[in-house]
């Protein structure tokens, strides 16, 4: 069965690699070979390579990486439609058998800006920070709290789905002023509630989304929430209301914790509240998050954990945390220093809460070519109070074409 799955896997691998070939060909002989009524078909993409110290007290690290590799064709149909593919080939990481995988495929009608519908596996409408490209993000990562809550590596235990979703999508922007800039914005979504790639478990749909305002140009002052369930299908220990297993008897008459099989859906509720302003080349943004809803014990990384449905009541059901962002050019579109306070509080309490203090370097060596450089003061307090306070330096060279 093993090998089985290994060959199965290897083929689907290939299959990936071919259809890149194709869309590539076919992106390279869009203008001559394509129909009219799909055209500006274009191959783009970037990569992301990096060098990471860790001074942690007994887990320090010492390594370069390949972060990934992303590789999207899009275009329009008939110029009223947009579509998008994107897919993603993983580093040295500890799960490889997740990549190649597809992160993108949509299509979005496009006609009014007022009223636009997609459709397909896209980013959630949550937080402003989410659907930013992790090139154009500016650090060394995306902040912490739009890892864990809005589905990249979500406290869920939910497979790492890069804060994306299968569903339906309506957005738009209006009420333009007297200098034909509009004012509002919204977006509201339909999703599965699993992540990417991934069918519904439970039949219940999530709903997300968001509304902001653009008083003055460059500006955005914004609210979002997102409610629904995160859910598996397997087996669970049925636990009192202080989370203590309840007890029962086998065959034999030997206690055994009593166990419950079925669908376990985890109800998750969400708001964030967020600020951003672009203005002469400087970003100023920042985003609290706050969260209700327990997670799965395991996380999902193989095929396996799908059907562990013990619950994380370790951690509660209540998380929170907040982020606040500087960049500022030195030398215009070229040298940019940034600073970031990033902080996460797994259980809303500061017993376990995590913070870094971020400052760095991007340098443009080209328009399609950066260098960044981070240096990061981490305080973990869930560790122990000798080992809490460690470095972490990282340099990335990252390319798009």
């Amino acid at each position: 069965m093993q090998t089985f799955f290994n060959q199965t896997f290897k083929l689907m691998k290939k299959g990936l690699f071919f259809a890149l070939g194709l869309f590539t060909c076919m992106a390279v002989n869009a203008q001559d070979k394509l129909p009219a009524w799909l055209n500006n078909v274009k191959l783009s993409g970037y990569g992301m390579t990096q060098y990471q110290y860790n001074s942690q007290k007994e887990a320090p690290s010492n390594t370069f990486n390949i972060r990934f590799f992303r590789a999207t064709l899009d275009g329009r149909i008939k110029n009223d439609f947009y579509w998008k593919m994107q897919l993603q080939f993983n580093g040295n990481t500890a799960t490889l058998g997740n990549s190649p995988r597809m992160v993108d495929l949509f299509v979005e009608w496009q006609k009014y800006d007022f009223f636009r519908v997609k459709v397909g596996q896209f980013k959630v409408p949550f937080t402003f920070e989410n659907p930013m490209a992790p090139i154009e993000q500016g650090f060394m990562s995306y902040s912490q709290i739009v890892l864990k809550l809005s589905g990249f590596n979500d406290r869920t235990g939910e497979h790492a789905s890069n804060g994306r979703d299968i569903g339906l999508q309506f957005q738009g922007s209006f009420l333009k002023n007297d200098n034909g800039r509009d004012l509002l914005a919204y977006q509201i979504g339909v999703f599965n509630g699993q992540g990417i790639n991934m069918g519904d478990v439970d039949q219940r749909k999530d709903i997300a989304g968001g509304l902001w305002v653009m008083p003055v140009k460059g500006m955005r002052l914004g609210a979002f929430g997102w409610t629904g369930t995160y859910a598996r299908k397997g087996t669970w220990t049925v636990v009192d209301d202080q989370f203590n297993p309840i007890m029962t008897t086998d065959q034999q008459g030997n206690p055994v914790k009593k166990t419950q099989s079925g669908i376990r859906s985890l109800q998750q509720d969400r708001y964030a509240l967020s600020a951003e302003y672009l203005i002469n080349d400087w970003t100023f943004r920042t985003e609290y998050i706050h969260s209700t809803g327990y997670g799965f014990k395991q996380v999902y990384q193989t095929s396996a954990d799908a059907s562990n449905a013990e619950v994380n009541y370790a951690d509660g059901n209540k998380a929170d945390g907040a982020y606040a962002l500087v960049i500022a050019p030195i030398l215009k579109h070229k040298l940019y220093a940034k600073a970031r306070y990033d902080m996460y509080r797994p259980t809303a309490e500061w017993n376990k809460s995590k913070t870094y203090y971020e400052a760095g370097l991007t340098y443009m060596l080209t328009p399609n070519l950066q260098l960044q450089t981070e240096y990061a003061l981490v305080n973990d307090r869930s560790l122990g109070a000798d080992k809490q306070n460690y470095s972490i330096i990282d340099a990335q060279v990252d390319f798009k074409f």
